[in-house]
């Protein structure tokens, strides 16, 4: 077939049936991805001895949040290189290659042995596992998000591009149940002799799978029938648009701090600072996890019906004027439900933001430069508030001014209604309908 054919048949309307195929082949590799970032921190505390000299089990905890910190720094160079692959070469091929690096980390984790067997080279293994992870982390939010959005049809991209945030939830609550299985079934001695081992075997062989099913996925039109390769670098080209980018950090700022807040923090917050149990936050957690993955494409559909700005501005508004009340509220509260029901309420705030960021940020770069764009400026404003969200809320609680990590996000969130009420609607004004 020659070029011209092939960008004709790339061209052809895709029926609901292929758009599905493909949205779900490109969803399930996301969430094997996520499961494999959060199952390193859920088993953390049984793995740390492995890789570190035996002694204060503190210290070893410490060595092992270091290296998971280090993952989350090779976040935005992940985002910088696979969103040049991706607007290179292709959304597909640049998936493919985020899930293979994410099943060769997971692999690593596993299978290597213990410092008692190899001394120092076991803590090298992990931290190359882990900047593996990083990069693979990083390279798939920008190149799902393009994908997503750009496989959708116009009617239903809020929708279909949700789920994104279904399957990163998702991978959560899955590392989270794989986390309570082996809990129950192996002794604490087990877990740590061996059996931390599992989850990442699982990972590693999930995402075989995932490649698997991302080879059958079709590449996108905006992609396929773009014009000629430009003659600047791509970062030059990005450069070129400084208020989306600027749009795009902006907008993150506030949403993703408020995300990290009322999941990944939150387990702690309710031990630490609301004195509940362990099982009773981790139930809370998981609870309020699952409903909130719930959320997600019924606000990305509404998105499709009245626009994304107002679903962005009524999370910035309520965001602003609930986050104090909310967080004040459940360091007072002394029941199961009272708990789940402020966190809930939170989460349903945040889900005007989760639900629909992705495809926003597709819509405001052309074709050429669109992975790049969405991936680089988001995972570095990922790293700088989602990533030091529990460090800032812990060192604020260490000073005796907790409130004051509550008027941090609270500030940051209203930066972020700023940029709402004053960008343009991304669902009349997509660059995505333009191209």
């Amino acid at each position: 077939m020659d070029s011209a054919s092939a960008v004709s048949a790339s061209a052809a309307p895709r029926t609901t049936s292929q758009r599905i195929k493909s949205i779900f082949s490109g969803s399930v590799g996301n969430l094997v991805e996520w499961y494999d970032w959060y199952v390193y921190a859920a088993f953390s505390l049984y793995f740390a001895k492995a890789f570190f000299p035996q002694g204060d089990m503190t210290a070893q905890l410490l060595n092992t949040a270091a290296i998971f910190a280090v993952g989350f720094l090779m976040r935005p160079i992940g985002g910088w290189l696979m969103g040049i692959y991706a607007d290179r070469k292709g959304r597909k091929a640049a998936l493919l290659a985020s899930v293979l690096l994410m099943c060769f980390g997971s692999l690593i984790i596993a299978l290597t042995p213990s410092y008692e067997t190899i001394g120092v080279g076991a803590p090298i293994l992990l931290v190359l596992a882990r900047l593996l992870q990083g990069l693979s982390v990083g390279g798939e939010y920008g190149t799902s998000a393009t994908y997503l959005s750009e496989m959708a049809n116009k009617e239903q991209r809020g929708f279909f591009s949700s789920f994104q945030y279904v399957t990163l939830i998702s991978g959560q609550l899955i590392a989270l149940a794989v986390l309570i299985v082996l809990q129950q079934t192996l002794t604490v001695e087990q877990l740590e002799s061996w059996g931390w081992r599992i989850p990442f075997f699982i990972g590693a062989l999930c995402a075989v799978v995932a490649m698997f099913l991302r080879r059958g996925m079709e590449e996108t039109e905006s992609f396929s029938t773009k014009k000629e390769e430009p003659k600047e670098s791509l970062m030059r080209s990005l450069m070129r648009h400084p208020k989306e980018v600027l749009t795009v950090v902006g907008l993150t700022m506030g949403g993703t701090l408020a995300f990290y807040t009322y999941t990944t923090y939150m387990q702690k917050y309710l031990v630490n600072t609301v004195g509940m149990s362990k099982n009773d936050s981790t139930m809370i957690s998981a609870a309020t996890l699952f409903l909130f993955m719930l959320l997600q494409p019924i606000v990305g559909a509404l998105s499709d019906k009245i626009g994304r700005r107002p679903i962005l501005i009524a999370f910035g508004v309520l965001g602003t004027v609930f986050t104090y009340p909310i967080l004040s509220t459940l360091h007072t509260i002394d029941t199961w439900w009272g708990a789940f029901f402020l966190i809930m309420a939170a989460l349903v705030i945040v889900s005007g933001y989760t639900s629909i960021n992705a495809v926003v940020k597709a819509e405001l770069f052309p074709t050429e430069i669109r992975a790049l764009g969405v991936g680089l400026p988001y995972a570095l404003t990922v790293s700088i508030f989602g990533g030091t969200a529990e460090y800032v809320a812990l060192w604020f609680k260490s000073i005796g001014m907790e409130s004051g990590f509550y008027w941090y996000v609270t500030a940051c969130i209203a930066c972020s209604l700023l940029v709402y009420v004053t960008m343009k609607d991304t669902q009349k004004h997509s660059k995505i309908t333009t191209d």
